[in-house]
Order: structure tokens, then sequence, then C-alpha cells
């Protein structure tokens, strides 16, 4: 129920957005407030030129290297990625261009997600013998949270700049509060459970502190110890990941093509509808094997889950999870932030523990933000110096982010940290993006700017 509210939540915050702009671009209409309707406005994505600063030593890009690092490293550790704090930082501390610095932020969140997954496929799963990767969730929400993507930047260009501010505001400050509790009501379960493993412990020896059964007997055997070379063997699904990697080369070879091809052209429509059938076939056949595993267990009586989600794979259920990647998906592509950032807290909502959710978002934001990568490279959207370095800045933050939160939660015993820090990044999101948007949107009402739903063929 906690899940369909958080959904229903979204879906009614959009539409009531979209309303309010109907409304007052029905005014503005009226009024005759058209401005310069040739400065078309995409999200955090300015008409001006090209802007992109040497890559030379100096306090703007110190700053930069530290804001990169730490957004980095608490992006991949929340499984969101950080480009609602990466975009604003390459605009207004190294002087990018919004174009640009969209582009190079996709570059900052695929070098982070890479190495934060060669991380993760080097720790095992903290409480069952199976992959901390859950390969059938990444398999379930991947081709329709890209689909979703691919719809939402298109309406990134149809709705104007003060609705998407809206938006991220109410949207990114929704989920992190809705995190923010989830966390909490986790960490007081984890309190709970640290204070009956004390009394078992005290149980368990005499005053003297010497133990009370026998040292024969072992009531719980130790789970085997292995290598890191068997945990990355054992994490490393090829099946799985060879279906991802068809599904990512579908969707960029898709993309390549649409590129070269007129827009609003029957060609261009025909391509951009080829991503459906994509979609849905690779997320059909994963729902059909969730379902199909699901009744053979419920005809047993079994009640072991099928994967790290905690609700029943019916197909009502796999339903509402199409409706949540597209969702995702389209609410990232049309604010301009992935879908890191819906995919994250969604996987904690349906019941998946902390470190897999984290590891599972990130995996799959990986394939996201690569394709982003290779399609802004084909168009010479960000200068190659500037970002091979902002990589390797994330490549290394994504990694120690990782070990050190990871170490803490071990000291600790405290998963939470994981939703705290997700949290934290969206909020902060919320606040960069949401107050840079309001400062933009009043000057483009002072300059008496076109506010309105924009025509999509004409202002790509």
């Amino acid at each position: 129920m906690a899940t369909r509210g958080f959904v229903v939540y979204l879906l009614s915050c959009l539409s009531a957005a979209v309303l309010s702009a109907l409304l007052f671009t029905n005014r503005n209409d009226t009024n005759g407030y058209r401005g310069n309707s040739s400065l078309h406005y995409t999200p955090y994505v300015s008409s001006s030129e090209k802007v992109w600063p040497e890559l030379e030593f100096s306090w703007r890009l110190l700053l930069a290297t530290v804001i990169g690092f730490l957004g980095s490293a608490c992006g991949t550790v929340g499984g969101v990625g950080g480009g609602g704090i990466f975009v604003p930082m390459l605009t207004l501390i190294v002087g990018f261009d919004t174009k640009s610095a969209a582009a190079l932020s996709k570059c900052m969140i695929m070098g982070a997600s890479a190495s934060s997954v060669w991380y993760n496929l080097r720790v095992p799963h903290p409480t069952k013998e199976v992959p901390i990767l859950d390969y059938d969730l990444a398999l379930l929400f991947q081709p329709m949270l890209m689909l979703g993507i691919t719809i939402g930047v298109s309406l990134s260009v149809v709705f104007p700049y003060w609705l998407i501010t809206i938006l991220i505001i109410i949207l990114f400050l929704g989920t992190s509060s809705r995190s923010f509790f989830k966390g909490i009501e986790m960490w007081k379960a984890e309190s709970i459970l640290k204070k009956e493993m004390a009394k078992q412990q005290e149980a368990m020896v005499n005053s003297q502190g010497e133990p009370l059964i026998d040292s024969e007997y072992d009531p719980l055997a130790p789970r085997e110890k292995k290598s890191e070379l068997q945990i990355l063997c054992f994490n490393l699904q090829w099946k799985m990941i060879l279906v991802l990697m068809l599904v990512w080369i579908a969707f960029l070879v898709v993309q390549i093509i649409k590129n070269d091809v007129a827009v609003c052209s029957k060609w261009y429509w025909i391509l951009f509808s080829l991503q459906v059938p994509i979609a849905l076939a690779v997320f059909g056949y994963e729902a059909v094997k969730l379902n199909m595993e699901h009744k053979k267990r419920m005809s047993t009586g079994s009640t072991q889950a099928i994967c790290e989600a905690s609700i029943q794979w019916t197909a009502t259920n796999l339903a509402f999870c199409a409706l949540c990647g597209i969702l995702g998906g389209t609410v990232g592509g049309l604010l301009g932030s992935g879908g890191g950032f819906i995919l994250g807290p969604l996987l904690l909502e349906i019941g998946v523990i902390p470190q897999v959710a984290s590891a599972t978002a990130t995996f799959v934001m990986m394939f996201s933000s690569s394709l982003s990568v290779v399609e802004f490279y084909l168009l010479k959207r960000f200068p190659i110096p500037y970002a091979l370095y902002l990589m390797a800045v994330s490549v290394l933050a994504g990694f120690w982010g990782q070990f050190f939160v990871r170490k803490l939660i071990t000291i600790l015993g405290r998963a939470s940290l994981i939703i705290f820090i997700l949290s934290g990044v969206i909020f902060a999101s919320a606040l960069i993006m949401g107050i840079i948007g309001i400062e933009k949107s009043i000057q483009m009402m002072h300059n008496h700017e076109f506010m309105g739903f924009l025509s999509f063929c004409s202002s790509q």
C-alpha cells in the first residue's frame, strides 16, 4: 500500500503541475505575453553558445573536484547518481554552458557507477547466498526505465521551464522525505535488533563471562568464507548481463539512427516507436519468468521470496512495476536527473534491503548513463580532456565512497545509513536545482518571455 501511495503521489503531482501549466498558458495567451518565442528552454539547458573552459589548475577546478568527489561518493552509495549536484556545479563554478554541463554530468555518473559496480561485484550478499546484484529486478526495470527516459527527454523540450522547476521541488522533496522516514523506521528496527542480540549474548554467559553452553555445540554454522575471486565469479551472471547489454545496444542503435533523421518525419516516429516493442519484449520475458516462478512456489506452499523484493509477483504487481519503471524514467528524463532518483527509493519501497537496492540501482544507472555518454560523444557535446578528468575523479569517488560506507555499516551494524545518504543527496539536489530554477524563471518573467508549452517539432 505504501508503494502504491508513493506512485500515486508522483502521478498526482505531475497531473496537477501540467493542469496548472495549461491554465497559466491560456492566461498568458489572452494577455499577449509571448516575448521572444525563439528562445526555447529545455530543463536546465539554455540557448546560449557553447562554452568550454580550458582545463587548468585554479580554485574553481579545485572546488569542483571536491564537490564532484563528494557528490559522486554519496550519489553512488545512495544509488541516485548525483546529477542534480553536478550540473549546477559545472555551470556556476567551472563555467560550462548548461548543455555541456548536462553531458559532462552523465560522464561523471557513468564513471562513479562503473567503479561502484566493480566494488559491489567483489562484495558478498549481507544475509543470503545470492549475488549482491538482483539481476531479475535489473532486467525488469532497466528496459522500462530507458523507455521512460526517452519519453521524458522528449517531453522536456515541450514543458515550460518554470513547470519543470516546480516538478523538481515537489517530486524531489517528496521522495527525499519518504526515504528519510523509511530510514528512521529501519533505524528503529535495527536498534531493537541490536538490543535483542545483546540480551541473547548476555544469556549465554555467566557472571564471570564463561559460556553456559557446551563448546562442542555450535547452533549456527559459520558461512563459508570465499575469496574475492570466488565472490566476483559468483556475483557475475553472464546470461543476464548479456541480455542487458543487448537491450543497451538496441536502444543505442535506435538513438544514433534517430539523430540523423529529420525531427517529426515519418522515419523519426517509426524509430521512436521502435523502442516500445524492444522494452516490452524484455520486460515481458522477465515478467513471465517471475510470474511462473511465483505460481510454482505458491502451488508447493513455499513462502521464499523469488528475488530481493518482498512483493508477490502477480500479474497486477508486474503491471504496476512496468508503470513504475516508465513513470520513473519519464520523470528522470523530464527533469534531467536520470532514473536513479526514482529507482533507488522505489526499490526500497518494494522491500529490497538498502545494500542490494543501492547496488542494483547503480548497476542499472551504469547502463542508462553510458548510453547517454556515447550519444553525447557522437554529438560532440563535451570536451574530452574535462570528461576524462571528471570521470577519473568520479571513479575514485565511487570506489572509496562504497568502501568507507560499507566499512561504517559493518562497524555500526546499521544499513539504514544508505537510506539517509540517499535522502540527503535527493534533498540537496532539490534545494540547489530549485533555487537556480526559481531564479531563472523570475528572470524569464521579467523579460516577458513565453511561459507556456512549446511545440515539439519546432523546439528541436
